[in-house]
């Protein structure tokens, strides 16, 4: 599955396309959404206004509207243990 972390003017959005898991990642963001996940910390959560998931040509794409960077993205999907 490949990912690709873009900034936005209010935000970041994520698009993970190839062997996309979609039962995963909707569990990854409903997790995150519910304070049940551990990959980012309390600071950055509370920087997050809201999440989306939407189904793209050849995958998905999660839109995170907030205060937060592209890094602090990434670095809390290398933590995921969904996805890793």
């Amino acid at each position: 599955m490949k990912r690709v972390v873009n900034k936005l003017s209010s935000g970041v959005n994520i698009s993970f396309s190839g062997d996309v898991q979609k039962g995963t990642i909707f569990k990854m963001v409903e997790n995150c959404s519910e304070g049940k996940c551990d990959c980012m910390s309390d600071d950055t959560k509370k920087k997050i206004k809201d999440m989306r998931v939407e189904e793209i040509e050849d995958g998905l794409k999660i839109t995170i509207d907030g205060e937060i960077n592209k890094q602090e993205i990434e670095d809390a999907l290398s933590r995921s243990k969904i996805l890793n």
